[in-house]
């Protein structure tokens, strides 16, 4: 693995030095008692982070007085759970579930039963929207991309079509980083970290008042770890020579083209599957020139040179340890992101103000993956088990998006908001599959090249939302938007291979180019979808004396219709969302409880999934559940604050009904040896799912936390805090395959200790996660093996992990 901390270190030592020459500038800290050390104006700063208020209305409110189920996660919380990425945060999230996909090396994400596992292309969309300073990112890497600097992360739970627009169908995840800060002076922070599989992980943070209307915040970060999945050897695998002759010539081969399997073709050293190598970086700016007009602008890069994590078989092969795997595809992960967002608050009177939040970003990815994981042995060159190789040739990805919002301001019998949205994106992506019997000098068993040069999506919206404020503590709420979503593929094809007899039988590469006689077309995917609908909300909330507020709401949600391979259009989902729920705070704000009961009725509920064509052409397949699919589920947060040394939480979800609608024909080529489907479905293979269990829905999910804080003579804090998640049984997909397609129920812990020196300064700590090495499977698929039973394998989240970090504060 490339170690980059001479760059990094660089970049860090530079921002202290531009950052102690602005601190000696009187100008930079006018509004700041000079005589207050800026090291206590820094800590201060940082200290205050957890005092949070959330902004689900496109407004500033306490979170215990927002009738919206939603979880709000401070910056204390997310450095001492250690959360990376947003993965990291769903034992925080009552119902909130994260999938590894492999081959695209990204994070899918599941709320209260609904997700999407295909949601990892330039086709699929989310049905949890991920925004980044109320700026959305529509594709499925930026779930996978490295969290930089984050005051706080607001999930909001249930559809927030009116307000927060695309595909944020069953809820809403906003990131909102630290801002840069006029007053406080010059002041940041600085971590490092080291743990085992060579994990060491930077980051810092400073901020620079330039002037008493303008400050900057710079940003960095990088973690690395080498991968947790280990290379097998073929030897002692493999069948003997002999025996590889005798299998070649059964399968119809000759002794005159036998040759024995090269064991050099699998890879035994060199980076792992599973590695992480992710370096961020910010620069953000506020200019306030008065307290009417606040901009902040920032830009941020991200670089992955990370690997996939690799499925994993679930019962190894006698005498191979579990995380490891037979490879003949090395792993490769080449990942770039560059963002700007701009959002503008401007106070036009005292009873208006008008915001304008626009976003651009521009990603370009590549990797390559071993979709066939070794699951099934070679009996030859070319025999048995099935080489496959999935890689992103390349993959270019552009977005923007404006949104323009007009609100009323201050207290009124009326609060309301109106807004204008607009988004777009320009995509294009080449993405290989090259299947070969027993190894990649076999014959051809399929592959395809998918080249889609142009794909574009255009959304436009516009919106209003409006609360009455009935009496003192009754308000009612309802709001409406109506979006149209635009989608075209432009020259989109899609090669399979041909079969022709006289043209060798190789691999595709990354240089070549399909065309005839080698190569035919399989389906052209040019095609238009353009239509539009209306989502709507209703709510009603009442203020239960001073410290408790109850509520019940119906509201809708949307995600729009697209284009599958060959250009054929799928329809757009629609949810219809009943809610009820309540916030109590007791013992003088020291506990709070926020609850939620919901019932989820889905319309053309939307699943995709790899699928093999009667042809023998493959292909990604959509198809629109039909019926009703039903969720209903219970969620609930407890905090508590006992005295002044005591934390104690606890976050619940409950979903005992999670039932599909009506599909007939649900095919996936991540499940071999699903039966032959009726020629009217229009795929080779699938099963009947109708009233089967969604995936990732347990029935029942906690997590809590604890941790307690022991004053030392010295005047210095040790604060021991424990972790335990619980969750009974889940299936991983809804094909509902039995017990390798599930996830057993599981309880796991995490630990950390720390200890913050008197002065508050600097602290040190020690983490353990995943205290008793659980294996937790995340996504499951099968293979038939040589012996006609099926193996199943799964990605799984990450073994125990452990280690030391250090940070100061200046």
């Amino acid at each position: 693995m490339k170690y980059r901390y001479s760059a990094l270190c660089g970049a860090i030592l530079a921002v202290l030095a531009t950052g102690n020459v602005l601190a000696g500038e009187p100008a930079t800290t006018a509004q700041q008692d000079p005589a207050a050390p800026a090291t206590q104006a820094g800590q201060k700063t940082i200290k205050n982070l957890g005092a949070i208020e959330v902004t689900a209305t496109k407004r500033t409110t306490p979170l215990e007085k927002t009738p919206i189920a939603i979880s709000a996660i401070g910056a204390d919380t997310l450095d001492k759970s250690r959360v990376m990425t947003v993965q990291d945060i769903t034992q925080m999230v009552p119902g909130l579930a994260a999938t590894t996909e492999g081959d695209h090396g990204v994070i899918t994400l599941t709320l209260r039963g609904i997700g999407n596992d295909s949601a990892k292309t330039e086709y699929a969309d989310p049905e949890v929207a991920t925004f980044v300073d109320g700026v959305y990112a529509p594709r499925a890497e930026a779930a996978a991309s490295l969290l930089l600097d984050i005051d706080h992360v607001d999930v909001m739970r249930g559809p927030q079509g009116t307000l927060w627009g695309r595909n944020s169908t069953v809820g809403a995840i906003n990131f909102v980083t630290t801002k840069p800060d006029l007053t406080g002076g010059f002041y940041g922070n600085a971590e490092m970290s080291a743990g085992n599989y060579n994990q060491i992980g930077t980051r810092a943070a400073v901020n620079l008042p330039i002037s008493s209307t303008f400050a900057l915040r710079v940003a960095v970060a990088q973690q690395q770890h080498d991968g947790y999945e280990n290379y097998q050897n073929p030897v002692g695998q493999i069948p003997s020579v002999a025996q590889q002759q005798a299998n070649y010539i059964a399968s119809g081969g000759s002794a005159a083209t036998f040759q024995p399997i090269n064991t050099n073709l699998y890879i035994t050293r060199g980076q792992k599957y599973g590695a992480q190598d992710q370096s961020a970086a910010r620069v953000s700016a506020l200019w306030q020139p008065n307290a009417d007009f606040t901009w902040n602008l920032s830009y941020e890069y991200f670089r992955d040179r990370g690997t996939p994590s690799m499925n994993l078989m679930q019962n190894p092969r006698p005498g191979q340890e579990f995380w490891s795997a037979l490879i003949d595809t090395a792993p490769y992960l080449d990942r770039t992101s560059s963002t700007v967002r701009s959002h503008i608050d401007w106070n036009l009177s005292d009873y208006l103000t008008l915001s304008y939040v626009a976003g651009y970003s521009k990603y370009s990815g590549k990797s390559d993956y071993d979709q066939d994981a070794g699951a099934v042995l070679p009996t030859s060159f070319s025999s048995g088990g099935i080489f496959q190789e999935d890689r992103t040739n390349s993959s270019n990805y552009r977005n923007s998006s404006q949104e323009i919002d007009l609100k009323s301001r201050g207290e009124h019998t009326i609060d309301w908001i109106l807004g204008l949205y607009y988004a777009q994106e320009n995509n294009n992506i080449r993405f290989d599959i090259p299947q070969m019997h027993g190894t990649e000098l076999g014959s051809v068993n399929w592959q395809g090249s998918f080249i889609q040069p142009k794909e574009t999506v255009k959304s436009d919206a516009v919106f209003g939302q409006a609360t009455w404020h009935i009496t003192d503590s009754l308000r009612f709420t309802a709001g409406a938007r109506y979006s149209k979503d635009k989608k075209t593929n432009q020259g989109g094809v899609n090669w399979g291979w041909a079969y022709d007899p006289s043209v060798p039988q190789l691999p595709i590469s990354t240089g070549d180019v399909p065309a005839p006689p080698a190569w035919a077309i399989s389906q052209h995917n040019d095609g238009k979808y353009n239509k539009g609908h209306a989502t709507w909300l209703g709510r009603l909330d009442l203020d239960v004396g001073q410290h408790g507020l109850l509520y019940a709401s119906v509201s809708t949600g949307y995600k729009s219709g697209g284009l599958q391979d060959g250009g054929t259009p799928y329809a757009a989902e629609t949810l219809t969302n009943y809610e009820v729920g309540s916030k109590f705070s007791f013992l003088d704000g020291h506990v709070t409880w926020n609850s939620a009961i919901y019932y989820e009725r889905f319309k053309n509920f939307q699943l995709s999934a790899p699928i093999t064509y009667p042809d023998g052409n493959q292909g990604l397949g959509f198809s629109n559940v039909k019926g009703t699919t039903k969720v209903f589920g219970i969620e609930s947060e407890l905090a508590a604050r006992i005295g002044d040394n005591d934390r104690f939480d606890l976050v619940f979800s409950a979903i005992p009904k999670k039932k599909l609608g009506t599909l007939l024909y649900a095919g996936s080529n991540d499940y071999a040896g699903l039966p032959a489907c009726a020629p009217a479905s229009g795929i080779s293979n699938c099963i009947d799912i109708t009233g089967n269990t969604l995936a990732h829905a347990p029935s029942v999910d906690v997590t809590a936390v604890y941790e307690h804080d022991f004053h030392l003579g010295n005047g210095g804090t040790l604060t021991p805090r424990l972790s335990v998640h619980h969750e009974s049984m889940s299936w991983l997909s809804p094909l509902n395959l039995g017990e390798g397609d599930q996830q057993k129920a599981y309880t796991r812990g995490d630990f950390t200790l720390r200890y913050e020196e008197p002065q508050d300064k600097w602290w040190v700590g020690l983490y353990v996660q995943n205290i008793a090495n659980d294996k937790v499977r995340t996504n499951a698929a099968r293979f038939i093996g040589n012996d006609g039973k099926f193996v199943y394998v799964s990605q799984y989240l990450a073994p125990r992990t452990y280690g030391v970090n250090l940070g100061i504060w200046f």
